[in-house]
């Protein structure tokens, strides 16, 4: 027992070093470009403007980037946190994809096997992501006339709907009643305010978390949930 303690221990560790490395490589990368940009073309930025503009906009993403974390965190385990945030894509890959590995082998995400589970599909995941762009880069021009016909375009309107409907199915039948608030919250909130859409997903997903971890608590309070 205590040899696997040990064990677990030691893996943990590896995880969170090899997570910080690959983290702050990203984002060195991703601060790269742009500074080898203005280095080739001579073009220095305002700095002026630019620290207005992300006076203006940067904390806003800090406070998104730091809900998520904490959103996140718990339904990926650690390494498939890291290793989500580092590939990108999150809520409409990298969580469905956890979600339904941990679901298809009934293992909870704060275990020990939880958290091997979704690092191992997340990374499959990206792997496969990966592939398939590449396959696309290639194959982009041949198929441009047959991904832009009439016949495929609502197919592929509702690529997103299917996959997260599919996986809503399996969560909302284990305990129906903690569905309802969420979905009369999100529904609400995108038909009065038309502003919402998919690109305020990054905000949405956490506000409907903490909403539904609020409001599944006052139902477990008062023995609702039975």
């Amino acid at each position: 027992m205590e040899n696997k303690q040990q064990t677990s221990q030691e893996y943990m560790h590896s995880v969170h070093v090899s997570g910080r490395i690959w983290t702050t490589a990203m984002v060195l990368l991703l601060l790269a470009f742009p500074i080898a940009v203005s280095v080739i073309f001579n073009a220095v930025p305002d700095f002026k403007a630019l620290g207005l503009g992300l006076l203006s906009t940067a904390p806003m993403y800090w406070a998104v980037g730091a809900i998520e974390t904490f959103t996140y965190m718990p339904m990926l385990g650690a390494g498939g946190t890291y290793l989500s945030f580092v590939t990108g894509n999150i809520s409409n890959l990298k969580l469905p994809v956890a979600l339904n590995a941990l679901s298809q082998t009934n293992t909870d995400a704060n275990s020990e096997e939880g958290e091997l589970i979704s690092t191992i599909s997340i990374a499959v995941s990206s792997i496969v992501t990966t592939v398939i762009i590449v396959i696309g880069v290639i194959l982009i021009t041949p198929l441009t006339p047959v991904l832009d016909s009439e016949i495929l375009r609502p197919a592929f309107a509702q690529i997103l709907p299917a996959l997260f409907g599919g996986l809503g199915v399996v969560f909302i039948s284990k305990n129906w009643k903690i569905s309802v608030a969420p979905i009369a919250l999100m529904l609400i909130l995108f038909i009065l305010v038309p502003a919402l859409n998919s690109s305020t997903v990054g905000i949405m997903v956490p506000v409907g978390v903490l909403f539904t971890l609020g409001v599944s608590r006052i139902m477990y309070k008062k023995h609702m949930l039975d």
